[in-house]
């Protein structure tokens, strides 16, 4: 009796089982036979005597979203032309219609910074630009079901090489990638010209150094560098892109660093390591890895990370001795006092130097609090993982969760330089 009530028991069970089995796997295909597909090709056209690059979206589908939006830069993006194409202040609205549809228009290269230097450039020799300045943000009205795949063609002149932060899908096309976006557009920095480069695959990354021909840039130096500072680096910020473009250059480019997606551009005459033993390399390949940016109070806290991690990395990396790394601490306190106030909209040199000093005073807290199970990696990790805007309430929830305390450094009237800890 009770062998039979088994034997029914088990047939129920594997019955169920099978039947889950079914379900979910019907479910699945179900769930991906909805998700559509339609294609976008950006090309653009580099001519180094107009300054212009001639600029092409084309959408292809048997369906295509609704309406684009596309956020522009008034003196750099002109001459829009396209069918069912509007255009109010610095907003283009675009509806698409049919099975293909496209829109054109002209990019400025040249762009200078308010140094007067160069933040994007064409010459006759080479372009350093970034592509997220060449396509404007575009917001897209589309069904969840319907997604992109996207590549970026440059058309340059003959014997220019083009390198950009993305997979070749052929000499001058690249496939574009953007997880968790359904429309997808190119962004970082890219270099098109004669150009020469180094590449190494460093912990996982596929690094790429490059820069214009005969400016004497220390390419093979740089990936040297990265070989021993990477590693540290990734093991807090184990999502670390897997594709890395360094681009660097000389004058009249802009004297300092400038982080992208997956991607830097580094002046050519910025040391690896300073004198005062950070290292700017470091701090743009931060904001690389970590991906956030502040909101009107909050720079302090991107720009304070990516600092104070540059002068960790080289202390854990051997890079520094701990009585250099103290020494340095110590330097950014005294250029911190000239900007008490870190709760600012922009994070000046002074604000960075003490915002740094700030998170090293926290770090020191959560692993005291913690018994130290924890420490700052773990808030900043976090951090990395959701990317996008960071709050101070964000920052102080995450790292007084770490520390299993509040924290006196994260108190406002601390950060505004009103009273100590």
């Amino acid at each position: 009796m009770f062998h039979t009530l088994r034997v029914i028991f088990s047939c129920r069970a594997a019955i169920a089982t099978a039947l889950f089995v079914i379900t979910s796997t019907f479910a699945g295909a179900a769930a991906a036979a909805e998700k559509q597909y339609y294609d976008i090709q950006y090309k653009a056209q580099l001519d180094p005597e107009s300054g212009l690059a001639d600029v092409e979206i084309t959408l292809s589908g048997k369906e295509l979203p609704s309406k684009l939006t596309l956020h522009l830069d008034p003196e750099r993006h002109t001459a829009l032309v396209g069918e069912s194409l509007t255009l109010e202040g610095d907003k283009a609205t675009w509806k698409p219609s049919g099975a293909r549809d496209g829109i054109r228009y002209q990019f400025v290269i040249d762009a200078k910074k308010s140094s007067g230097r160069y933040d994007s450039r064409i010459t006759d020799k080479w372009a350093i630009l970034r592509s997220d300045k060449l396509i404007p943000p575009i917001a897209a009205r589309a069904p969840k079901h319907l997604h992109s795949r996207a590549t970026l063609k440059i058309e340059a002149p003959d014997r220019w090489n083009v390198l950009l932060p993305y997979e070749k899908k052929a000499p001058d096309t690249f496939t574009l990638k953007d997880p968790g976006r359904r429309f997808i557009r190119p962004k970082g920095w890219m270099i098109a010209g004669r150009i020469g480069s180094r590449q190494d695959i460093i912990d996982g990354s596929d690094t790429v150094v490059a820069g214009p021909l005969g400016k004497g840039l220390r390419r093979q130096d740089t990936l040297a560098f990265l070989s021993w500072t990477l590693p540290e680096l990734k093991k807090v910020f184990p999502q670390f892109p897997d594709k890395l473009l360094i681009v660097m250059a000389g004058d009249p480019m802009w004297r300092g660093g400038l982080s992208g997606t997956r991607s830097l551009f580094m002046h050519a005459d910025r040391p690896l390591i300073s004198g005062n033993r950070t290292s700017s390399m470091l701090h743009e390949l931060v904001h690389v890895a970590t991906g956030i940016r502040g909101d009107k109070e909050s720079d302090w806290i991107v720009e304070g990370i990516a600092e104070y991690y540059s002068l960790k990395t080289l202390r854990r990396t051997r890079g520094i001795s701990q009585k250099r790394y103290l020494q340095a601490l110590d330097e950014l306190a005294k250029w911190g006092e000239e900007s008490p106030n870190l709760l600012v909209k922009r994070s000046s040199g002074p604000t960075t130097a003490r915002a740094a000093v700030v998170l090293s005073e926290i770090d020191d807290a959560i692993q005291k609090s913690s018994n130290g199970e924890k420490s700052l990696d773990d808030v900043v990790r976090a951090i990395a993982v959701d990317r996008g805007e960071i709050t101070l309430e964000k920052f102080r929830t995450l790292a007084e969760q770490a520390a299993g305390a509040e924290i006196p450094q994260l108190d406002r009237t601390f950060l505004t330089g009103k009273k100590k800890p």
